[in-house]
């Protein structure tokens, strides 16, 4: 948010600096929760109660928020939770099922990115007036759609605390999952200085675009936006 706000100060008024607090207010307070709970939840399901016991298993933001990953998303508009306890020792199937918990994260921002998107396209069936479309498109659109596919493709980076971390050291020899573990905080402070100096953005935004441009093409929605325009809203 700080990096955003800063970025385009100058051409921002108070609808604009109220939609930016709107946005990040709601990876906090509901984003990033449900993605936490669908880690927990899977890990429950998959025979490891250890979320549950420890108060995971719930929306509950507060049970949630990391102070580093929050500090991130309000710096450089992207970051991270408190990662799920999960112990693999009580998982059914082990490794396959580690990778599963760590998937089910960014798959429930998916998930979420998709109902939105198809909540949007079903309103637009209903022909509203185009000022109701513009400020459907900026709140499902612009903020709850763009911000989970962020999210899920950032989560899916192969770097501590990163779920990609842990879906990788499921599947990497043990040896080298416990040195990248061991070096977790040092990577996570490299991390937060490389999104801070901008140097994802580029590969961040290419993934974004690509599955934003598949849901795009899935729900039809810029052909309805356009169809809407040329027939007077």
């Amino acid at each position: 948010m700080l990096r955003t706000f800063m970025e385009n100060r100058s051409g921002m008024d108070v609808i604009d600096i109220l939609n930016l607090m709107f946005a990040y207010a709601v990876i906090l307070l509901l984003v990033l929760p449900v993605h936490e709970l669908a880690h927990a939840g899977a890990a429950y399901a998959l025979g490891d109660k250890t979320a549950k016991w420890q108060g995971r298993l719930s929306l509950n933001p507060f049970k949630h928020l990391d102070l580093w990953g929050s500090l991130m998303i309000l710096t450089v508009g992207i970051g991270y939770a408190k990662p799920v306890p999960v112990n693999p020792y009580n998982l059914r199937h082990g490794r396959r099922d580690m990778a599963l918990v760590s998937l089910a994260g960014p798959l429930s921002n998916l998930l979420m990115a998709v109902v939105t998107v198809g909540l949007f396209r079903l309103i637009l069936e209903f022909s509203p007036e185009w000022d109701t479309v513009e400020i459907l498109w900026n709140i499902l659109i612009n903020t709850i759609v763009s911000i989970n596919i962020s999210l899920a493709v950032f989560n899916l980076l192969p770097i501590p605390p990163l779920d990609g971390s842990r879906l990788w050291s499921s599947l990497l020899p043990g040896r080298w999952a416990y040195t990248i573990e061991a070096y977790s905080q040092y990577i996570t402070i490299a991390l937060f200085i490389v999104l801070f100096m901008g140097v994802l953005d580029g590969p961040l935004n290419t993934l974004h675009s690509a599955v934003f441009d598949g849901l795009d093409t899935l729900f039809g929605v810029s052909e309805r936006l356009t169809l809407l325009f040329l027939t007077g809203h």
